[in-house]
């Protein structure tokens, strides 16, 4: 066997291989030699046809079942030959197998591209801020009034306004014809956004009764087709207004909210702020420090590898959207943000393991037990389970690549020039 290699591209390659006749010669005679024990011919004893008859009948099927197997049994020596790992399925063009001749094909297919080089030292970057302000502080603590606060009707009664939780009744037309044939209901809480912005404006200074007739213009992405670009016409109707009563925040506040007193509500709080924000600075600062990485390595990337970022990172995307409840619109304008996010963690990928290779970084057992525990931190799992559900060969070598992957952050991470950025 006679192997040709051509690198087409720093990531595309492509071999030639020439199988030997005599090997060509010999897996024919194997198939037809197989072909005349099974074959039934008719006008002849199973077994008796003769090699001219299956030649006429079947030489075609035998060619092409011969030219795969000598495919498939040659292309892996050729890889294992030359050390390739091919990272897409390899493309063959065959020639045409004639049984006393030279067998030929080209397989081409993607690879890693060689990096001979790699910046990682002395990358910028800017850590936000972990204090927690008082403004931060007196933000939650508003959000903590509004989970324990109570909704009521107003005494004496008033017409709504912002920051009332409204009971309205509508109708739509579009076109001006109908949608529904009965009147819907929904709350809304007016100054949230919740509903088109028009109709939040027209129920201020409405009272309980009290009818309008809005009219909304939408837009041409509207989820509905048979919305888009058109006007509707709603006729609202208050059938309740609630004002929401807030706690005042003292100590008895702080118990509601699981603490002592207020102080140790605030101190709570301050330290949960803190926390947080420790973690999105953490997070920051690594995806700087990607970034930055692959601003420095330029290295060409693998589209296979890619295509398959990309379709994981939708899929996610999705599937997060459709658990919060929203509807994600995978756009032209979506793939091409998600397809330049994959390019960054693929040439990211790429650039860190051969940094693993350099420095020789690896993920020791003890490196593993500390990432079930983190898991199960996470999780609110016993590490029991933890371990069991990474018994998974798969989600194992996830976990692996994960820790592997902090590792190098990490490496890079001391040997970057970080700025401590203020609070804001």
């Amino acid at each position: 066997m006679q192997v040709t290699v051509e690198k087409l591209s720093p990531v595309l390659v492509e071999f030639q291989v020439e199988v030997p006749a005599d090997k060509v010669k010999s897996e024919v005679e194997k198939a037809y030699a197989s072909l005349a024990r099974t074959a039934h011919v008719k006008g002849f004893r199973q077994g008796k046809a003769p090699r001219n008859v299956l030649a006429h009948l079947y030489g075609g099927r035998i060619h092409a079942d011969v030219a795969q197997r000598l495919v498939d049994s040659t292309l892996n020596e050729a890889l294992a030959e030359k050390q390739v790992q091919p990272l897409s399925q390899p493309n063959v063009a065959p020639t045409e197998l004639r049984p006393d001749a030279v067998f030929s094909y080209k397989a081409r297919f993607e690879v890693r591209p060689e990096i001979t080089q790699v910046n990682w030292e002395g990358l910028e970057a800017k850590r936000p801020s972990a204090t927690a302000t008082d403004e931060a502080v007196d933000a939650r603590l508003e959000a903590l009034r509004r989970e324990h606060s109570t909704l009521q009707a107003p005494e004496p009664e008033r017409p709504a306004q912002t920051g009332d939780l409204v009971t309205m009744g509508f109708a739509l037309e579009v076109d001006g014809k109908a949608r529904d044939s009965k009147e819907k209901e929904i709350e809304t809480e007016l100054g949230a956004g919740q509903v088109f912005t028009e109709i939040e404006e027209a129920l201020v200074g409405l009272s309980v009764g009290g009818t309008k007739d809005v009219s909304v213009l939408f837009n041409e992405r509207h989820q509905n087709p048979d919305f888009r670009g058109k006007t509707g016409l709603f006729h609202v109707v208050v059938k309740g207004i609630k004002e929401r009563i807030l706690p005042a925040v003292d100590d008895e506040f702080a118990k509601d909210c699981g603490s002592d007193d207020l102080a140790a509500l605030k101190g709570s709080v301050r330290e949960s702020i803190g926390k947080a924000l420790t973690q999105q600075a953490t997070d920051a600062v690594a995806e700087q420090l990607v970034i930055a990485l692959c601003q420095a390595n330029t290295v060409p990337v693998p589209p296979s590898l890619v295509e398959q970022q990309a379709q994981l990172t939708e899929r996610e995307l999705l599937a997060q959207s459709r658990r919060q409840g929203q509807r994600l619109d995978p756009n032209a304008e979506f793939r091409a943000r998600v397809r330049a996010d994959a390019e960054i963690k693929v040439r990211a990928g790429l650039v860190m393991a051969e940094i693993a290779r350099i420095k020789q970084v690896k993920v020791t057992d003890e490196d593993i037990d500390k990432g079930y525990i983190e898991l199960a931190e996470q999780t609110g799992k016993n590490v029991a389970k933890v371990k069991a559900e990474y018994r998974d060969p798969k989600k194992r070598e996830i976990l692996i690549g994960m820790i592997l992957e902090d590792k190098i952050l990490t490496l890079i991470e001391e040997a970057a020039k970080i700025t401590d950025e203020p609070a804001a």
